[in-house]
């Protein structure tokens, strides 16, 4: 009797893992990744569709070359951008830009406002960052709003 009860637990309970799996996949999914777009989008909002649309839509990222050009604008607009000025990026199908808004001075180094735009897939991509430099290690680093 208890066997048939203890069955059913225990399918349920590997059906809720999948679905928190699920759920923990499609949420990091969601989060645009400013050192590498997704582009890619939920058109609904059941979880079976989320997982098929995501299982059909994870790999709709910038391919090699679209990366380094992307990541080109976006190192020249940190470094030698004025603000206002966009530094614009065209590379197999796929193009955007990177404008600093704003530079401000910190403790160790400065830091700048950019609004980067992508556009990959028929589908835009626009997100506004902050990057800081730190003189004293020699680094960038990104900061999501």
């Amino acid at each position: 009797m208890f066997k048939g009860a203890e069955s059913v637990v225990k399918n349920l309970m590997a059906l809720g893992k999948s679905l928190i799996l699920a759920l923990t996949i499609s949420s990091a999914s969601l989060a645009d990744d400013v050192l590498n777009p997704k582009f890619f989008e939920y058109n609904s909002n059941g979880i079976v569709s989320r997982v098929v649309e995501f299982s059909f839509g994870w790999n709709k990222k910038l391919n090699k070359n679209q990366l380094i050009a992307y990541h080109q604008s976006l190192i020249h607009s940190l470094e030698y951008a004025e603000n206002g000025e966009k530094v614009k990026w065209y590379r197999d199908n796929a193009s955007g830009y990177a404008l600093p808004v704003m530079t401000w001075q910190t403790s160790n180094g400065y830091c700048r406002r950019l609004h980067v735009n992508a556009i990959a897939f028929n589908k835009r991509r626009s997100m506004a960052v902050t990057a800081c430099y730190d003189n004293v290690h020699s680094n960038w680093t990104w900061f999501r709003d």
